[in-house]
């Protein structure tokens, strides 16, 4: 079975944040997103993945996951010439598939489980495809599933009036023959060839859809809260590292995971859950909340931080009180004066002095 990851869109709800590259890089825990859907599809065995990319920073892409080497799975580019909806770009990936079954991951998609066991099931069913549901509190917002006795009846694209809450995740087991129904397929009123509308042919024709429950955590990561959240639960499930060096005077509370070469220095206190990067400077009496991520190279000085992201090469300093917030890599923030709480959203490369 072959792997397809979905790269490309413009990512217009997590702007400024993807004016620079692809939103599906943006770092959750110090990771970029799609690379959780990178490990779950070589944790399942699959050797080779095709990477849907297009629109701004696909070369970021490339130059971040490379062959796949490194993955131990091969990797293969395939260009999207603008968002034209899910399905036109698997239909894309016809001479890469050839006829093999596969497997597509939206990479804004986070789930927290393996889906070996899936995988196994749908190689050895003879359904035309298998899908990936889950209960949501905001079906109108997602493709929905109808089920009746066990069996997919209907498929809806973001209703108005949601029939059921089971959403269809980012998460599609299919065939070669899905290739033949997007050839009939025409564009939404988005002007986009839509997998709902594949995949209600299917139901249509009377081919088998076979499907799992998610009942632990799923996350479509679409606007920044979505991301902040995703952080929280990521964080929550990993295991505790220490690779840095500790003054005396440090509190640490919870799980923490910190990295080589960065320094925790007197009178800074660290709240777990969190995850600190590489040769990083924490100082000045600064207060790092739990749900925090700080990536490599950043320089934190007499600030208080929670509930946030903070990207590589960024430097806060200041009597600065942040939550909830992302803030971009290179990114600087100063503060000579006493501040209250504030919430963040910004680009890569921005500078701003209070």
């Amino acid at each position: 079975m072959k792997g397809i990851i979905l790269h490309g869109g413009h990512g217009t709800r997590l702007r400024p944040l993807t004016h620079t590259g692809p939103k599906q890089l943006l770092p959750i825990a110090n990771k970029p997103m799609s690379e959780y859907c990178v490990e779950t599809l070589v944790d399942a065995g699959i050797k080779e993945i095709a990477f849907i990319i297009g629109g701004i920073g696909s070369k970021k892409v490339k130059e971040y996951y490379g062959n796949g080497e490194k993955f131990g799975v091969k990797f293969t580019y395939i260009q999207q010439d603008s968002p034209r909806g899910i399905a036109h770009a698997i239909s894309l990936c016809e001479n890469f598939i050839h006829n093999e079954k596969f497997v597509v991951f939206l990479g804004d998609n986070i789930i927290q489980r393996k889906i070996n066991d899936y995988v196994l099931d749908f190689e050895k069913s003879d359904a035309s495809a298998s899908l990936l549901l889950c209960e949501v509190n905001n079906p109108s917002q997602f493709g929905i599933a109808e089920i009746e006795n066990n069996k997919i009846i209907k498929i809806t694209e973001k209703p108005k009036n949601p029939p059921t809450n089971l959403a269809v995740t980012g998460i599609y087991f299919l065939t070669p023959y899905i290739f033949e129904v997007i050839k009939k397929l025409k564009p939404s009123w988005r002007n986009e060839l839509e997998i709902a509308d594949a995949l209600q042919i299917l139901v249509e024709e009377g081919e088998e859809i076979i499907y799992g429950m998610i009942t632990d955590f799923w996350k479509d990561t679409g606007t920044p809260d979505d991301i902040i959240e995703a952080n929280r639960i990521i964080l929550e499930n990993m295991p505790e590292s220490f690779q840095g060096v500790k003054e005396e005077n440090v509190v640490i509370k919870g799980k923490i995971i910190v990295g080589e070469g960065t320094i925790i220095k007197n009178g800074v206190k660290i709240l777990g859950p969190a995850i600190i990067g590489k040769n990083c400077i924490i100082e000045g009496n600064t207060t790092i909340g739990g749900n925090t991520s700080i990536g490599k190279n950043a320089h934190l000085d007499d600030c208080n931080i929670s509930d946030s992201i903070i990207m590589s090469n960024c430097t806060i300093k200041g009597k600065l009180n942040i939550q909830n917030s992302i803030i971009a890599s290179n990114s600087k923030i100063t503060k000579e004066q006493n501040e209250n709480l504030k919430k963040f959203l910004l680009g890569e490369g921005t500078q701003i002095s209070l």
